[in-house]
């Protein structure tokens, strides 16, 4: 079942039990996610489906930054928003399996002690493998601190 129709389905759900944040929230992800189809011209993969949730989360969570203190509303309604977001996000990697994948690629460069010269190398081979995974800013600070 794709991420569209598990969507779906969970946006029927809050229209049942009448719960419009919810169901509002669900029905922009969904266009969200339909929108990306359409510009695809075919079905999405995982990875797709994964990467725009990712990015709507992003999204949300860069608003509830910009927004004032003083709007309580808007504040709100971003924080329900991410709530519903992640339910649907990929499960993300903890520092400690971002370590470990980060170990994998210094093996794999040989590299047995990093430093800061080799950073750029190590994010080039450790990115794409942890693209939709892992936040790119943590994986950042993860390396940061194994480096020599």
């Amino acid at each position: 079942m794709s991420k569209i129709d598990d969507v779906r389905k969970a946006m029927v759900e809050a229209m049942k039990a009448k719960d419009k944040d919810r169901k509002d929230s669900l029905s922009m992800l969904l266009a969200a996610l339909k929108n990306k189809a359409i510009d695809k011209r075919e079905d999405l993969t995982e990875a797709e489906e994964n990467e725009v949730v990712l990015k709507e989360i992003k999204q949300t969570k860069e608003t509830l930054e910009m927004t004032p203190a003083d709007r309580t509303d808007i504040i709100e309604e971003c924080s329900k928003r991410i709530a519903v977001y992640e339910e649907f996000a990929p499960k993300m990697l903890s520092e400690e399996e971002i370590k470990e994948v980060i170990r994998g690629v210094l093996a794999d460069l040989s590299i047995e002690t990093p430093t800061a010269k080799d950073k750029g190398r190590i994010m080039k081979v450790l990115m794409p493998k942890v693209k939709g995974i892992a936040e790119g800013k943590t994986v950042n600070q993860v390396l940061a601190s194994m480096l020599q």
